[in-house]
């Protein structure tokens, strides 16, 4: 597995910083392969007036941050910039930010009112080109939402620069973990992407499992068995009401999502000793049995485009990875590699499929494409499992447990290609998270 992964790096598709030149065109980090080093930037403190000053450094900070964590950005550090933002205004002196070889670069400019209203400007600037990157824009808000405006700012410059979208302004839910491994209490959590303000949606009087985004993050759906049946709740994030989907007495419905449109629940239920796929209309709670083998199916996963769904089943004598049409029928399987296959879950992109693989002991985040073709293994440790999307496709989340008595949940990030893994900042044992859409 370790020759496995170390070959990698030459199927991956990795990023490379094109600087251009004023007579080459305007700065784009493009998407190509090989490997090179993050792309340089600068993000001069915000100038600050009224009594904007500190939120001024907040923002600018906050954004810095962002793009730094995507892996893709290096930050030229305030100690090394010669030039000093002083105005919004101002020409920038681009021959100050080439020379500390800063490629792009990012102005703005904070103001407080006496009500309390925050303002916000900023630019972004191709340094080498010695010209700005889109047009300059404003947001204007309360004092408490500065980290939400500091996160449209940094989807906009990572946008403008990549071509891609963001993903800074969403959020993700999560299973807050408390107590000993084997007395864990569990209850749902909902905070920014980057672990920054964490609300709490339920409490921990009954066991939650695997909380799901609708399409508009407006709602969440989950598992819970305070009932002695694990069921499945649909749950409002404005006021954190909830009620329970309808499913037949005697029966346990879980692994539930929503599809594209947010008006049909894909979900498992298992009756009489069975295990299939099903779905549901929220409105009326019809439901439509999706499949009938003598197995398990379970973790459906609608298509962006809510045509096919693809799920997880033991029906070949392992677990495997299979896809159908939505409206039901034969379904095929498209896993094909050594271990077991498990969680799917498609792309918002709609070019790839996520899944945890377990094999030779080890467990895996990997991806492949939609047809089987071209699976690479992401990660590699004592247990990976449940990957989430960020909204642009182009990150995933998921859960890692350490070994042994003391071992703990925590969340993770990795870009598709396989680099910046990272830990998510959670304020205790974290699992089972889904990353919404942008807010």
């Amino acid at each position: 597995m370790a020759r496995f992964t170390a070959l990698l790096a030459l199927l991956l598709t990795t990023l490379t910083a094109l600087s251009a030149t004023a007579q080459s065109g305007p700065l784009r980090l493009e998407i190509t392969e090989g490997v090179i080093e993050p792309l340089p930037f600068a993000v001069p403190a915000f100038v600050g007036t009224g009594s904007g000053g500190q939120a001024a450094q907040d923002i600018s900070s906050l954004i810095s941050a962002d793009l730094s964590g995507t892996g893709l950005f290096r930050e030229i550090p305030a100690s090394a910039h010669i030039s000093r933002i002083t105005s919004f205004s101002s020409p920038v002196q681009f021959a100050d930010w080439k020379a500390v070889n800063a490629q792009a670069l990012v102005t703005g400019a904070v103001d407080v009112d006496a009500s309390g209203r925050l303002t916000v400007q900023f630019r972004v600037w191709d340094v080498f080109a010695g010209q700005e990157l889109g047009s300059g824009q404003q947001f204007v808000g309360t004092q408490d939402g500065w980290r939400r405006i500091a996160h449209k700012i940094a989807d906009q410059v990572y946008s403008r620069i990549t071509g891609e979208g963001g993903y800074f302004d969403s959020r993700v839910v999560y299973v807050a973990e408390t107590g000993p491994k084997d007395q864990r209490a569990k209850r749902l959590a909902i905070m920014d992407y980057d672990g920054a303000n964490t609300t709490y949606l339920t409490d921990s009087s009954s066991l939650v499992l695997a909380p799901r985004f609708s399409p508009t993050g407006d709602r969440i759906l989950y598992t819970s068995y305070e009932s002695g049946f694990p069921k499945i709740y649909v749950l409002d994030v404005a006021n954190v009401s909830r009620r329970q989907l309808p499913t037949q007495e005697a029966t346990m419905s879980f692994a539930p999502r929503f599809s594209p449109n947010g008006q049909t629940v894909v979900y498992s239920l298992e009756a009489g000793g069975n295990t299939d796929i099903y779905t549901m209309n929220i409105g009326s709670g019809g439901s439509q049995r999706m499949t009938s083998a003598p197995s398990i199916e379970t973790a459906p996963s609608f298509s962006p485009d809510g045509a096919q769904i693809v799920f997880e089943s033991d029906r070949s004598g392992s677990n495997q990875l299979y896809v159908m049409s939505s409206g039901g029928g034969e379904a095929r399987r498209i896993s094909n590699g050594d271990g077991n296959y498990g969680t799917p879950v498609w792309s918002p992109r709609g070019d790839l499929i996520a899944f945890t693989k377990q094999s030779k002991s080890r467990f895996h985040i990997g991806v492949m494409r939609t047809d089987g073709s071209e699976e690479r293994l992401l990660t590699a440790s004592f247990l990976d499992e449940g990957p989430t999307w960020a909204p642009n496709g182009r990150v995933i989340m998921f859960t890692r447990e350490t070994q042994g008595e003391q071992g703990q949940a925590g969340l993770y990030s990795v870009d598709i290609t396989g680099r910046n893994l990272r830990r998510v900042d959670t304020a205790g044992a974290a699992s089972d998270p889904s990353w919404s859409p942008l807010q």
